[in-house]
Formats: structure tokens, C-alpha cells, sequence
């Protein structure tokens, strides 16, 4: 019989705030993806939660992140190597034809001068398709679920574009961190129905959901059955995140 494992979703409730009455904004920034005709709206506010407002073809989504269960910043470049690779050889067959060419000849009369323009002219495309095809991508997943909440995808210059914004980000998630809950299982249990919020507004799919939960489970598994700490009496001690060492054989 497959074993199951339960979770009560008993936490400390914590009002994710309204970005219009939002008391103090950190940072904004408004990127226009032109790639993805998109445009997407960030604000860092009230310290530990991220505004986002996203307005694309399929209309308007606006949702905060919580920051405690969000990780670092991630960056991916994708470069389109069959485009570009593509392109060197239809420059290197262009050069070719063009040194067929005489010069001492009427060189407009030359029987490979179409052939040069049309390589010449399948370069340009290639290359202009090689950029384009070219994406850099930031985003965001859960600490645990690994869910993506937030992807931003452009063209070159993306990367540039968001660095000073995702710098003051990844501060603000490091100062999230420690307004976690003190154990982790119980952070874990807040983790769970924080996924549960965004999947109820929409942010998440049932799919991503219900991998993002099964892999909190599996975390949560492992924080319930980890040993606990052993004093040098052989007895079992409560671990506390605020707990100090101390020697036991100085008063």
C-alpha cells in the first residue's frame, strides 16, 4: 500500500498587501519585450514582497510574491547556434563566388554576380534571424516547490536591462529569509499554502501545482524524520535555531 503522508496547513497567516496601498516601494522598473509583446511591471514593496503586473495578448495578470519562498534571481541565455552557424557558412559561400568574380571584367556583367547578391542577401536574413531567435530570460522559482512564478524573456540586453532591479531583488529575498518561520517544517507548511494561494489566483497551473506539492512533501518528509542532536549524556536535545553552544564542563 503506497504510504501518504498528510500536512495540516495550520500557519501564521501573513496579509499579502494590495500594491495600490502598499506603504513603502523599494524599486520599480517597467520592461517592454517587443520579442513576446509584452510588458511587465515590477515593484519591490513593504519589503518582502514583489508586485508584478503583466500585460500581454492574453490580457492583463497582476499578483504579488510573497519573498520568503521565493529563491535568487536565475539568468539564462539561449543562443540560437544553427541560425548563426548557418549564417558564417552562407558568408564564407558569398566570399567565395565574390573572388570568382573578375575584376578586370565588367563586374555587373558577371555571370556569378546574381549568385553573389543572392548569398549576400540570405546572410543578412540569417543573421537578423539568428538575433532574433537570440533570447535572454529572468526568473524566479519557489524555494522548495521549484515552481516558476515569474519568467521575463527579450531579446540581447535583457540581462542588462534588469541587472540593477534583480540586484535590489535578490537583497530583498535575503531579507525575506530571515522572516521565516524557525523550523523548517513549518516553513514548509507556510511554502505549501503559499503555492495554494497562487494556483487559486491563477499563477500557477494545476499541473505545476501538484509538482511543486509533491516535491514540498518530499522536503517536509525529510524535516520530520532528521535526527535530532545528542548531548554528551547520550540524551536527546530540542533543536532551536536560536540555540547556542556552550561548554558543559564550565559553569
Amino acid at each position: 500500500m503506497a504510504k501518504v503522508e498528510h500536512i495540516l496547513l495550520e500557519s501564521d497567516v501573513r496579509q499579502v498587501p494590495d500594491p495600490r496601498n502598499a506603504r513603502t516601494v523599494h524599486a520599480k522598473i517597467e520592461f517592454c519585450s517587443r520579442l513576446r509583446r509584452r510588458i511587465l511591471e515590477l515593484e519591490i514593496i513593504d519589503y518582502y514582497y514583489l508586485s508584478v503586473r503583466s500585460h500581454s495578448r492574453t490580457g492583463l495578470l497582476e499578483y504579488v510574491l510573497d519573498l520568503r519562498f521565493v529563491d535568487a534571481p536565475r539568468r539564462f541565455r539561449h543562443i540560437s547556434w544553427r541560425w548563426i552557424s548557418f549564417s558564417l557558412v552562407v558568408v564564407v559561400l558569398a566570399s567565395g563566388i565574390a573572388a570568382k568574380i573578375d575584376p578586370s571584367a565588367t563586374p555587373w556583367r558577371h555571370d556569378w554576380l546574381p549568385a553573389c547578391v543572392a548569398a549576400i542577401l540570405v546572410w543578412a536574413f540569417a543573421t537578423l534571424i539568428g538575433v532574433y531567435r537570440t533570447t535572454e530570460t529572468v526568473y524566479l522559482l519557489s524555494t522548495h516547490g521549484a515552481a516558476r512564478l515569474l519568467e521575463c524573456t527579450g531579446g540581447l540586453g535583457t540581462l542588462r536591462a534588469l541587472q540593477r532591479f534583480m540586484v535590489k531583488l535578490a537583497a530583498h529575498i535575503r531579507l525575506a529569509s530571515g522572516a521565516r518561520r524557525p523550523t523548517k517544517a513549518e516553513h514548509l507548511r507556510d511554502e505549501m499554502r503559499e503555492h495554494l494561494r497562487l494556483r487559486e489566483i491563477g499563477v500557477l497551473s494545476a499541473g505545476q501545482y501538484e509538482t511543486a506539492k509533491v516535491r514540498i512533501l518530499d522536503q517536509h518528509s525529510r524535516a520530520a524524520h532528521a535526527p535530532r542532536p545528542i548531548d554528551v549524556n547520550g540524551s536527546v536535545k530540542a533543536c532551536h535555531p536560536n540555540a547556542t553552544l556552550s561548554n558543559p564542563h564550565h559553569s
